[in-house]
């Protein structure tokens, strides 16, 4: 297991809610105001909100709430839901005759884990905003990644459980860290120790998907696009928001390191990038490590899911 926290930055709230019985939940992050945010999606398959106005031809770089559910695109009410909340506390973006909460959102689909007909609804998101939390250690079956399963590439019966997993790294006052929502098509890996965590199970024995693939999944015409890891990378560092879309490019190379296959026309991959803009860095150290850092997470994600 690794250490840390998506938390660990300083200026980051983090609250979660859950429907365990249905098994589907939601991860709220409340940046507090002076913050920056990017984005780089990846796979094939996204499901999203607020993600062009996070291109950095546009206007908006501060966002007030970042948002990981299931729920596949039914999760992408709760965006709507948290707007509410911020807009009665005040929170959003000036455009003269009131106040638009700026919330951005990456879903990805468990409705097949348990109870199809369990999303992210109003009193789940409420409960997540009102849990939310400086101090937020939460990992595994919690959140986003209640739902979340990996290895699905022999189907149903061979899936390892997956859920939610958080890590940072310090370098001196600079701080990077990451929380990722792991429900990927492939195998994960513990890339810092060099071993398989998760692979289709088939009596008893992990395989590993790539050794298979290409005799029963041809060109993945059976898979249905019903995965995605979805995550988020902070850091204290100041970038602005095209800087920040470099070290969400960055940060998915955690992904690569940690999942295979990944990035798959059946996977959403996305990753958020968040600034508190605290302290100065250089922006190749950070992205560097945000791809470790996110490799970290991902690890957690399994470790924490079998406690």
């Amino acid at each position: 297991m690794y250490d840390g926290y998506l938390t660990d930055v300083g200026g980051l709230r983090l609250g979660h809610a859950q429907d365990m019985e249905g098994g589907c939940g939601l991860s709220i992050v409340l940046p507090d105001k002076g913050n920056t945010c990017g984005v780089d999606v990846r796979g094939g398959a996204p499901g999203s909100r607020e993600i062009a106005l996070l291109n950095p031809l546009n206007q908006v770089s501060e966002v007030n709430g970042l948002i990981l559910s299931g729920g596949s695109a039914y999760g992408l009410e709760a965006g709507s839901v948290l707007m509410k909340l911020l807009e009665k506390d005040g929170l959003g973006f000036d455009v003269g005759v009131g106040i638009v909460p700026i919330v951005c959102q990456a879903v990805l689909f468990d409705l097949a884990y348990k109870n199809p007909h369990a999303r992210p609804n109003e009193a789940m998101t409420e409960k997540a905003y009102k849990n939310a939390s400086y101090e937020d250690k939460s990992q595994g079956i919690i959140g986003a990644g209640t739902g979340a399963t990996v290895a699905k590439g022999l189907g149903a019966d061979h899936l390892v459980k997956s859920g939610l997993g958080q890590a940072s790294i310090r370098r001196g006052d600079l701080v990077v860290s990451a929380m990722v929502a792991v429900n990927a098509l492939g195998d994960v890996f513990d890339y810092g120790k060099q071993i398989q965590l998760a692979g289709p199970m088939v009596d008893g024995k992990m395989l590993r998907t790539m050794d298979f693939i290409d005799k029963i999944l041809a060109s993945f015409k059976d898979v249905k696009p019903t995965n995605t890891t979805i995550g988020i990378v902070a850091t204290n560092a100041s970038f602005n928001k095209t800087e920040l879309t470099k070290i969400a490019g960055m940060a998915h190379d955690g992904y690569a390191r940690s999942i295979n296959p990944v990035h798959t026309l059946m996977d959403g991959d996305t990753i958020f990038s968040l600034a508190t803009n605290k302290i100065k860095a250089d922006i190749n150290l950070v992205g560097a490590m945000a791809a470790d850092v996110m490799s970290m997470a991902i690890a957690n994600a399994i470790y924490f899911s079998k406690k």
